[in-house]
């Protein structure tokens, strides 16, 4: 069998690949370390500069990976027809529906009763595909300013609320609906503007086209970068514009600057998509030749995201049932019938933030040559359509 000729770009499965390892490190701490159930870890008043950088260094994964799926998307339009690629974006998102509701659901809860259904990442991103096939059939232009408009300008509603109308809530609002005596809706992931960040990744995809010289990208994408950073500061040190959750002083410097880095994510503010996607930018720009071991290991996980998603979730949940069943907790307290952060019954669980980087090393350790063989796979049998899914 000859070997796959490698067409990817590597600069954007090694951003992919970050964005995957990093986000292990929150779920990690979001079943491992004992102030998941106590308190906000990005909370100046609680929190400790070790405690709140863990957790904003994953502030990045979610608008990256958003914004990537559509700039993939727009890769993948080039080998298919207009249609052919609505079709593609609407089955790829009523798959990640159907997962998100079912196996990654069960994955966060262990409970064969599904007491409890997340709309989290994963439905984001579903929802998304279906907006981005419509706004496919726009010019270019008209994909840009949708997606500006909406990443800019939907901060103008934080204070426009309708309290127990789950439209409203769906589309720009977290809530918790209980929908039958044993059942719960959890929205952790409102559409508005993440329906953007990917139209807005479609829309920069274009930029990888094999025309488009490289030297110009990485200049425009390093100026998009400096730009976004720039303005994040200056709008989050004046509080003018662009979070629900302003920029306040207190006693010492350390909770002034976790203040000033604790943009509003829930649904994410125009600051917050301005220091995620700055950054995104400024590394897309500069990593384009980054070559070695190190490289390739990351990117690794950044060919197989799904699937690395999914085996993930089940390892950290099965390593906390182990670990609660070890130090007496009880293994039984691990099966959760809410959001684990909600879930009453983990008081009194976890460990210090040691255990959190231990646990997360050793999980993206064991899951690399899982993913590896699985790359190496898909890549070698891209004849099985169904691979694509995974």
């Amino acid at each position: 069998m000859t070997s796959p000729i490698n067409t990817r770009i590597e600069s954007i499965d090694l951003l992919k690949g970050l964005v995957m390892i990093l986000m292990a490190l929150d779920h990690v701490r979001d079943y491992f370390h004992y102030s998941a159930f106590l308190f906000d870890p990005a909370d100046p008043v609680h929190t400790t500069l070790p405690l709140f950088f863990t957790r904003w260094v994953t502030h990045f994964c979610a608008p990256i990976f958003s914004f990537l799926a559509g700039l993939s998307a727009c890769m993948a339009g080039r080998r298919r027809t207009r249609i052919e690629l609505m079709d593609f974006l609407l089955k790829r998102g009523l798959w990640l529906i159907f997962v998100e509701l079912t196996i990654v659901g069960f994955a966060w809860s262990f409970d064969v009763h599904f007491s409890s259904f997340g709309l989290r990442v994963i439905w984001s991103l579903g929802i998304s595909m279906f907006v981005l096939a419509g706004l496919i059939y726009l010019p270019r232009v008209g994909i840009l300013l949708f997606s500006l408009v909406l990443i800019c300008c939907h901060n103008l509603f934080d204070n426009l609320h309708f309290p127990g109308n789950i439209w409203w809530d769906l589309i720009h609002e977290q809530a918790v609906y209980q929908v039958t005596a044993d059942t719960q809706l959890v929205i952790g992931y409102p559409l508005v503007p993440w329906v953007a960040v990917m139209s807005l990744g479609y829309y920069f995809g274009g930029f990888y086209d094999k025309t488009y010289d490289a030297e110009k990208r990485k200049k425009l994408f390093n100026w998009i970068g400096a730009i976004a950073i720039a303005t994040f500061v200056v709008l989050r040190l004046t509080n003018f514009y662009g979070d629900s959750t302003p920029f306040t002083h207190y006693p010492t410097f350390s909770q002034d600057l976790m203040s000033f880095l604790n943009p509003n994510k829930y649904p994410p503010s125009f600051l917050y998509l301005l220091m995620t996607l700055g950054g995104a930018f400024l590394f897309l720009a500069n990593s384009e030749k980054f070559k070695g071991k190190f490289v390739d290991i990351i990117t690794t996980f950044g060919r197989a995201p799904f699937f690395y998603y999914i085996l993930h979730l089940y390892l950290i949940h099965i390593l906390a049932l182990i670990f609660a069943e070890f130090s007496g907790f009880g293994w039984q307290k691990v099966i959760l019938s809410t959001w684990i952060g909600l879930e009453p019954d983990m008081k009194g669980y976890g460990f210090d933030l040691w255990v959190v980087y231990a646990v997360w090393i050793a999980v993206v350790v064991m899951l690399y040559p899982l993913c590896k063989k699985f790359d190496k796979y898909k890549r070698a049998h891209k004849e099985i359509w169904w691979l694509s899914y995974l």
